[in-house]
């Protein structure tokens, strides 16, 4: 039995349609059907681990876009989970939703089924940039799903935001940030757009009136001095949050802390381990999630690598002595002259014993770490 409670993720692979820049393993649900032998498999695979005696302090349903689950599907799922694991007092539940995909009676279930925290997929309040992005929904609905979910009684609630939209620029990028925070969110996700193989907008690359690279670093600087002012604190490189309100699920990625996750695609750390289901639908009905398409033991220097890896991604960095202490080793030792350029070039900096990415340094974070990893 593993003596701390641990995260839970929830793969929902269905979606009104395919966004042009997404890149996740989800399928426009009007194609797809096989969702009730998923639900089943999925299911079975959630089940495997009641015999474990497990406690979870958080779960998240993401996807795709868990709010298409109907109702029914919805209980079915979370009574499995009931079933399986045990929850502490303290649980940390989270939602994906989509607007346009949210009714009363939805909203209402998940408040009284004990969702405590819902993130919307939003990216920009701008009707073009949203049809570009290939999005469902208008802004106006947006305001519509948000309104739902805080009168069911959901309080805590990220919304997404994107930047580097073909076509958006830094007075639509700042209206769509003025628009969110003027609702005052508990937390604030904000994603650079990337261009990933396998995606329409990969397909479309050479043709794409992306903005210049100079106007999207100016949008995240931009973005991170706005939050900064309007309370939001940059604790990790793509997320912002009211004090108290980070995102605790996602913590444990970062924090190399365990954490099991059932559905397609879908990748655990668990006893040591990091083990992941097939994309492929077929295999993963056919394994009826009993079996994985991947599994390794995670060796020390893995670890080492991980754990420095994330914990840069956030604000608070990494502990020196903490590091010494697990891998017996030191982290400065034999990288003084990287981490001295770094510092003096206002990248990082290390304060008593820890070590840290400073604003200018997230946005640079991919080069730096591979110098200094």
């Amino acid at each position: 039995m593993t003596p701390n409670p641990i995260g839970l993720y929830v793969h929902i692979p269905f979606c009104v349609r395919k966004c042009n820049y997404c890149d996740f393993c989800s399928f426009s649900q009007a194609s797809v059907s096989w969702k009730e032998e998923y639900i089943d498999a999925l299911v079975s695979e959630i089940r495997s681990y009641k015999s474990k005696g497990l406690t979870l302090d958080s779960i998240f349903f993401g996807g795709g876009t868990p709010s298409l689950l109907e109702p029914n599907e919805f209980v079915r799922i979370l009574d499995s989970i009931k079933d399986s694991f045990c929850f502490s007092s303290d649980l940390e539940f989270t939602l994906e939703v989509n607007p346009g995909t949210i009714t009363e009676e939805k909203a209402k279930l998940y408040a009284r089924s004990g969702v405590n925290r819902i993130s919307i997929g939003m990216q920009s309040i701008h009707e073009n940039e949203l049809k570009i992005l290939g999005r469902i929904h208008n802004y106006e609905e947006f305001l519509s799903c948000y309104k739902l979910i805080k009168d069911a009684g959901i309080s805590n609630i990220n919304v997404d935001v994107m930047y580097g939209i073909p076509c958006q620029t830094k007075e639509s990028f700042l209206e769509t940030l003025e628009a969110v925070t003027s609702l005052s969110p508990s937390h604030i996700s904000l994603y650079g757009l990337i261009l990933e193989e396998g995606t329409l907008f990969y397909e479309q690359r050479s043709i794409l009136a992306l903005p210049e690279e100079d106007t999207e670093c100016d949008m995240y600087f931009l973005a991170a001095e706005y939050m900064k002012d309007k309370g939001y604190s940059h604790y990790e490189i793509s997320n912002y949050a009211l004090p108290g309100f980070e995102c605790r699920h996602n913590l444990k990625y970062w924090r190399c802390k365990e954490y099991i996750s059932a559905g397609l695609a879908a990748y655990s750390y668990f006893e040591g381990r990091r083990f992941g289901n097939s994309r492929d639908t077929d295999e993963y009905l056919k394994q009826n999630g009993r079996e994985y398409e991947y599994e390794e033991i995670v060796d020390a220097d893995t670890m080492a690598y991980e754990y420095v890896m994330l914990g840069l991604r956030l604000k608070e960095g990494i502990s020196l002595s903490d590091y010494e202490g697990r891998f017996g080793k030191s982290f400065l030792s034999g990288r003084e002259k990287t981490l001295d350029a770094l510092i003096c070039g206002g990248y990082a900096e290390i304060k008593g014993d820890r070590l840290s990415l400073t604003e200018r340094g997230f946005y640079v974070s991919n080069r730096i770490l591979t110098d200094l990893i």
